[in-house]
């Protein structure tokens, strides 16, 4: 039976548990599993976001800092005594807002997702300087604080409960919905979905929408975790959120992204991380590994998809 590459990234992830498990000291205390268990929903959520734009064969660049700039948002009703409700609910808009603006020059427009991306990953990130002049803005509530450092039930980080919703709805979202199947018959073929009769303009603004949103999420949760927000809240996830697409089986030509793919990624990385920290590697070294894996990947996928192609022709030929 052949496996898909979702279940063989899942053996994947267990076995780095495994080996991580067994060479590195205090991998499995209870300290160490909390940390592993407070960065997933933080980084998962920017992984499931970018994972949705480069479905459609796009990418965003701004991701990390359209959560800074929500964070801020959400820091500055909190500081000037607004409700908790309220200022989540001006993150999400901030977030909402980012999207929408990324979403309607490259989908109304028509400009590159990279190009227009870099621009307003430069143009949020001068917002929040020019709102923060530079500094950091903390001190909110011991309720807000609850939301990336609080348990349910004195078990599991609300932050991780957060994160599961939001892997289900994205499933649901891609696999089951209208909207889902147009993102990856955009992502196939552009062409071909516009004379399907799908409106690719919306279908492109949704997905740039959507990442904004998880964006945001993110962003609640790493501002009540830290009880801070700054101008480079999550940029450390930005490169990695699109290592984990990519390694989760998200095509970066577009066409094809699983969830799951997307989530062993996540545990993926976070166990080679940690595990190598635990180990003393340096933190650059760790970097250059991952950028070693994500080369590898992309060339290993560029090389399948080649011989895939190459196979089809000879069978076409062979037909005729």
């Amino acid at each position: 039976m052949k496996l898909s590459k979702e279940s063989v990234l899942g053996l994947i992830a267990i076995a780095t548990i495994l080996l991580m498990s067994l060479i590195a000291p205090g991998f499995l205390s209870s300290n160490n599993i909390n940390n592993l268990m407070f960065q997933l929903p933080e980084f998962g959520l920017f992984a499931l976001g970018m994972m949705v734009v480069v479905i459609t064969g796009g990418i965003d660049l701004s991701i990390t800092y359209i959560a800074a700039l929500s964070g801020v948002g959400a820091a500055l009703m909190l500081i000037n005594g607004y409700p908790i409700v309220l200022a989540i609910l001006v993150a999400i808009i901030f977030g909402l807002a980012c999207g929408a603006f990324n979403g309607f020059i490259v989908s109304k427009i028509g400009v590159s997702p990279i190009l227009v991306t870099i621009g307003t990953w430069v143009l949020f990130e001068g917002i929040i300087l020019a709102i923060t002049k530079g500094q950091s803005i903390s001190g909110f509530s011991e309720t807000y604080s609850l939301i990336g450092n609080g348990y349910y039930m004195g078990l599991f980080p609300l932050s991780i409960l957060i994160f599961a919703f939001f892997v289900i709805v994205t499933a649901v979202l891609l696999n089951k919905t209208g909207w889902g199947r147009s993102v990856y018959m955009y992502g196939s073929n552009e062409v071909a979905t516009l004379f399907s009769g799908i409106r690719n303009n919306r279908v492109v603004m949704k997905v740039y929408l959507y990442a904004g949103l998880l964006a945001a999420i993110s962003a609640i949760i790493m501002t009540s975790r830290y009880n801070s927000v700054k101008v480079d809240l999550g940029s450390s996830y930005l490169l990695q959120s699109v290592a984990a697409a990519v390694l989760g089986g998200t095509k970066i030509q577009g066409g094809y992204g699983k969830v799951m793919g997307t989530v062993y990624a996540v545990v993926i990385f976070l166990t080679l991380s940690n595990g190598l920290n635990l180990l003393g590697v340096h933190r650059a070294i760790v970097d250059v590994f991952i950028g070693a894996i994500l080369i590898s990947v992309l060339t290993l996928n560029f090389f399948s998809d080649k011989f895939k192609q190459k196979k089809e022709t000879t069978k076409a030929s062979k037909v005729a």
